[in-house]
C-alpha cells in the first residue's frame, strides 16, 4: 500500500486534473510537503484520505491498486477476448465500449489509465477519439493503444501524432498485446 503520492497520482485517484490537485495543495486545502530543493509536491496518504473525505470523493480508487483499462471495439469477440485475458491477470479493472460516443461516456465516469481503441468504430475513427482525449487536461495521464486490422502506415503515424502511445495490428498475439499494455502502463507508473 502506497503511503506517499505525487500530484499526478493524487489527481488520478481523485479523478480530477493534476492542476486541480496543485491548486488545492498550493491553497492549503490539501496538506503535504515540497521535496527540498525542488518544486515537487508530495502528499502523505492520511492527508489525501482526509482531503477526499472532506470533499466527498469516493475512496474506492485509493486502494484497488489495479490499473483501469477501457476496451473500445465494436467486435464483441475481440472485446470479450481482451477483457478475459486482462481480468484473469488480476492487475486490471476493465470497462468496455462499442462506439466512440459510449467510449466518451465511460471515459468520463471511469477515468481509465489506458484505452485500447479500435481505429474503425461505427460512429467515429480513432483520430477523433485520440484528439478529444488529448484536448481534455483531465485525461492527460490516460494512455491510448490503437488496436486495428485495417490501417495504413500513414494512418498509424497520424494516430501517434494525435496522442496514441502505440499500435497493435489485428490479428494480434496475446503476448504482444499484454507486453505493449504493460510497457505503456509502466511508462507512467
Amino acid at each position: 500500500m502506497k503511503d506517499l503520492f505525487t500530484t499526478g497520482e493524487a489527481a488520478q485517484i481523485c479523478r480530477v486534473s493534476q492542476q486541480t490537485i496543485i491548486r488545492c495543495f498550493d491553497s492549503g486545502r490539501l496538506k503535504g510537503f515540497r521535496v527540498p530543493g525542488s518544486k515537487f509536491r508530495r502528499i502523505p496518504r492520511q492527508n489525501l484520505v482526509k482531503f477526499m473525505r472532506d470533499n466527498s470523493i469516493p475512496l474506492d480508487n485509493l486502494d484497488s491498486g489495479r490499473k483501469k483499462v477501457l476496451i473500445v471495439d465494436d467486435d464483441v469477440e475481440i472485446v470479450e477476448l481482451i477483457a478475459d485475458i486482462l481480468t484473469r491477470d488480476g492487475h486490471y479493472e476493465i470497462r468496455t465500449a462499442s462506439s466512440g460516443y459510449e467510449a466518451g461516456m465511460v471515459t468520463q465516469q471511469f477515468h481509465p489509465d489506458l484505452i485500447l481503441l479500435d481505429y474503425m468504430l461505427p460512429d467515429v475513427n480513432g483520430n477523433v477519439v485520440c484528439q478529444t482525449i488529448r484536448n481534455n487536461p483531465e485525461f492527460e495521464n490516460t494512455r491510448i493503444i490503437i488496436v486495428s486490422g485495417v490501417i495504413k502506415q500513414e494512418e498509424i503515424d497520424q494516430l501517434l501524432k494525435s496522442g496514441a502511445e502505440d499500435y497493435v495490428k489485428k490479428p494480434f498475439s496475446i503476448s504482444e498485446l499484454t507486453d505493449k499494455i504493460n510497457a505503456t502502463l509502466q511508462a507512467v507508473a
